[in-house]
Order: structure tokens, then sequence, then C-alpha cells
């Protein structure tokens, strides 16, 4: 793994060093994610629709994280309720992923923007 895919968090501690990858972030910003009230789903891409119908569990599923020189930069694709305020359900996303991914890693989110990828009603979705 090179080291343009590592966060270093390291401070000049003598006990060693800690590396975080990207994709840590994504775990912990989807997990935040489905926490809030009105997310029904988090939304992927083809391949990990596909990769999900053979058994393989992505927790990342629906999140991007860009590491910039001042934080992260967190996109996240959400499937929301029927019924629930997207403008209140998307506050309470930004929010939450912001103070989860900042408390478990100390990495400073710059940006969460939600992106509403469907509305799910009962038992069929609208996109």
């Amino acid at each position: 793994m090179s080291d343009q895919l590592l966060l270093d968090m390291s401070e000049g501690d003598s006990l060693g060093s800690v590396q975080i990858v990207p994709e840590v972030l994504e775990v912990i910003a989807g997990f935040a994610a489905m926490e809030v009230e009105g997310v029904k789903s988090m939304h992927g891409s083809f391949a990990t629709d596909v990769a999900e119908k053979f058994g393989r569990k992505t927790h990342g599923k629906g999140v991007r994280v860009e590491l910039t020189d001042h934080g992260a930069i967190i996109d996240i694709y959400v499937i929301l309720k029927f019924g629930k305020s997207i403008p209140e359900v998307a506050t309470k996303l930004q929010t939450n992923i912001k103070q989860n991914v900042h408390t478990m890693t100390s990495i400073q989110v710059e940006e969460v923007n939600v992106h509403v990828a469907g509305i799910q009603m009962e038992n069929q979705e609208i996109v």
C-alpha cells in the first residue's frame, strides 16, 4: 500500500506512528449515516451492488472520501424514507458524520455533501 493512500496521524511520539486508510473514514461515515432517522439505506454503485449480491459486505457503500491539506471532504449518497424532510435529514447527516469522524479519528471534516439518490416508499423505490 503506498503512503499516498494513508493518512499519517503521528505527532512525533516516540511510541510509533498511527496511519489511517481513507476507507476507514468511509466506514465510519456510513455507520454514522445509518444512525440518522429518515435514512432508509445507502446508495452504492453498480459494482458494490453486485458485490453485495455475492455476499461481500461493503460498509463504505455510498460514501466517497477525499483527503485535502485541511482535512477530509465526504460525499454521501443516500436513499431517504418517504415523508421525511430532506433538509432536516441532510443537516442531521452532516452533523452526525462530522462529529463521528472527528471523535474517532481527530480528523477535521471540511465538508459533508449529501446526495439524495432516491426516496423509498413502503415497498418501492422512487428515483
